[in-house]
């Protein structure tokens, strides 16, 4: 392990999870943590980012001093409880450390009676830290260390309002900010907060993997949930990731394991709390093969060993695909990721085709897998025939929009349809008169 000059606390808590070495954003981490830098650092799930900062905190903390020396906000209640799960292990190093867990769906009552000693390490959603900060249950102005795990997803869901309420009040202290990506949007925030951050990229773990094989399953007329019972069969996974891009579409596809006595964990934002955290215990147990997830409430789960994973068809943010499938294929291992689609989501594998990602499209049938012939994106479809057509006849005079642009184009739908039905009128009757002379002369030769 690399001499990064730890103390011995933190030594002991390295070795109590059983690292051998450190991760790069570990390294990077602990490095500047030693200068008291602020930070920003740009990591995936699976980089080890978690304990990037539960290892400078446990070499800061002081279990002699009762008040909150370190926050720790995370965007979702599964995140933040697999957290405090890990961070729990400081307390064998430190027998009278207190940890809290603060987020939404635990009984407030008991909270705050949890909270009547300060807590040293404080973990939780941002909304149920600044409501308890609020109400003078906890303080936050001797706070030394502030983290804030996934803060893209953090400003995605309007989060960072709640932070800013929080850090309002709070004396400078050392910030981590942790990151899948850096959007536009977070970066007035970090320029408000942050002191000269310095900036940790680790290589990009949601590049496009040659370890992963992607397999496109076409879903024709089924449901997702259906087109995925079909392929089961066909693959012995050790653990599998499926992903829906909706609730009910997770509700559904659990539904339909549940009915095929199918063992699952489900998985996602709309789960009663008690649901969720059940869940989450179930992950740590590592003893069910399939685990059924929306990508908001899998973001930050670092799951081991994922063998498979399947994308019941293809989410907005296209980055995301890219996120999924790169939860399997990790540390050398070949992966495989099942994309099942419908003709709605072609555009989407057009344009991830593009980007590097090679599908092979296949079937599973009578126990056997084959496959198929890859997508013909060069095919256009009526649709952009029409478009096309559309502004051809509206460019034909090249003169700026005008207020009438869209009776304009409206009018020009309207005639291209017409000869649309026109060809398909024409057409029919040509098929039916060749089936006519067809007809006829099978009767000639009776």
């Amino acid at each position: 392990m690399k001499n990064l000059n730890l103390n011995e606390n933190a030594l002991e808590f390295i070795r109590l999870n059983g690292f051998k070495s450190l991760t790069k954003v570990q390294e990077a981490t602990i490095q500047m943590a030693h200068k008291n830098k602020d930070i920003v650092a740009l990591a995936k799930t699976g980089t080890g980012k978690t304990h990037a900062y539960l290892i400078p905190i446990c070499e800061k903390i002081d279990e002699n001093i009762d008040e909150t020396q370190a926050i720790i906000s995370a965007p979702t209640r599964e995140l933040a409880f697999q957290i405090y799960q890990n961070a729990r292990l400081m307390q064998e190093v430190f027998p009278n450390l207190r940890i809290k867990l603060l987020s939404g769906g635990l009984d407030t009552k008991r909270m705050k009676e949890g909270l009547k000693k300060a807590p040293h390490i404080v973990i939780g959603t941002p909304g149920r830290i600044k409501d308890l900060y609020s109400d003078s249950t906890i303080r936050v102005d001797l706070v030394k260390i502030f983290v804030i795990d996934e803060a893209d997803m953090t400003l995605e869901y309007g989060f960072l309002e709640d932070i800013d309420t929080i850090f309002s009040r709070m004396n400078k202290p050392q910030i981590m900010c942790f990151s899948a990506t850096l959007p536009e949007g977070l970066r007035p925030f970090i320029k408000k907060y942050l002191n000269h951050p310095q900036v940790i990229e680790i290589e990009d773990e949601d590049k496009v993997s040659p370890n992963i094989n992607h397999v496109l399953i076409d879903c024709k007329h089924k449901s997702y949930a259906e087109a995925l019972l079909d392929i089961l069969g066909g693959f012995n996974p050790y653990v599998c990731l499926i992903f829906a891009n909706t609730r009910e579409e997770c509700d559904e596809i659990y539904q339909m394991f549940q009915k095929h006595k199918i063992d699952a964990i489900l998985l996602h934002g709309g789960l009663e709390a008690r649901k969720r955290q059940r869940a989450i215990k179930q992950l740590n147990t590592k003893k069910y093969t399939y685990i059924i997830a929306s990508d908001i409430a899998s973001r930050g789960i670092d799951i081991d060993a994922i063998s498979h994973v399947v994308s019941c068809g293809f989410p907005k943010e296209l980055s995301f695909y890219i996120h999924r499938a790169g939860r399997t294929g990790r540390n050398g291992r070949e992966g495989t990721c099942f994309a099942l689609y419908k003709k709605e989501d072609e555009n989407a594998i057009k344009q991830l085709t593009k980007e590097g990602i090679q599908f092979q499209p296949k079937q599973y049938k009578n126990g056997e897998w084959r496959d198929l012939k890859p997508l013909d994106f060069k095919r256009v479809s009526r649709e952009e025939k029409r478009e096309k057509e559309i502004a051809r006849m509206l460019s034909k005079k090249k003169e700026k929009v005008k207020p009438n642009y869209k009776k304009k184009k409206t009018k020009a739908i309207e005639a291209i349809k017409r000869k649309e039905r026109q060809e398909y009128i024409r057409k029919k009757i040509s098929e039916e008169k060749k089936a006519r002379y067809k007809q006829m002369a099978k009767s000639k030769e009776k």
